[in-house]
């Protein structure tokens, strides 16, 4: 499918992109990525930009929320480049084993992946899905995760119980490293 970039002040650079999977034109934000505007093949390019045109204060204005978080993101991480795959995976794997122990938790396998959307996941069975991107962030957000999904090898839902057992966990506010650890979902 066509695409075509341009530099349209103040988004800096834009992709547009002409898909079949498109039902609209939409202007998506990410971290780390270009603006980019998808169109479904029976929209000209012309109405495209012409749409993001017409909504380009939303567009600067989600622009700059995610700037913000990105430059947070590498504050807190020391801008530190990705770490090697199978170091990562030792460092989880590691990692989950202690706090495991240490708060008398048990699952059954552990699985890293590189994930566009969870930083991880517990299954019924126990087994624990972590993104290996985990290993980037700071050890305090990374140790969030994991008791995260321990606890959910003993309480399989996000009840006001699940939350306070959590807070008890982390040490304080398991809401409040959520919400900071939003700032950084994968996109």
């Amino acid at each position: 499918m066509p695409i075509t970039t341009l530099d349209i002040p103040p988004l800096e650079t834009v992709v547009f992109s002409q898909t079949k999977r498109a039902k609209r034109i939409s202007i998506s934000i990410a971290p780390f990525k270009p603006v980019r505007v998808a169109f479904p093949r029976r929209v000209s390019f012309k109405k495209a930009h012409k749409y993001l045109i017409e909504n380009i204060d939303w567009a600067k204005k989600n622009l700059d929320y995610v700037k913000k978080a990105e430059q947070e993101h590498r504050t807190t991480t020391g801008n530190k480049p990705k770490m090697p795959k199978a170091k990562a995976k030792q460092l989880l794997t590691t990692r989950l084993r202690e706090l495991a122990e240490k708060h008398r938790f048990e699952y059954n396998k552990v699985f890293i992946k590189n994930q566009k959307t969870r930083w991880g996941s517990c299954s019924e069975r126990n087994n624990i899905n972590l993104n290996i991107n985990l290993a980037s962030l700071t050890e305090e957000l990374t140790d969030y995760v994991l008791l995260h999904e321990l606890l959910h090898t003993k309480i399989k839902n996000h009840s006001k119980e699940y939350w306070a057992q959590l807070d008890k966990y982390v040490g304080g506010s398991a809401k409040n490293l959520d919400k900071r650890l939003k700032k950084y979902r994968l996109v």
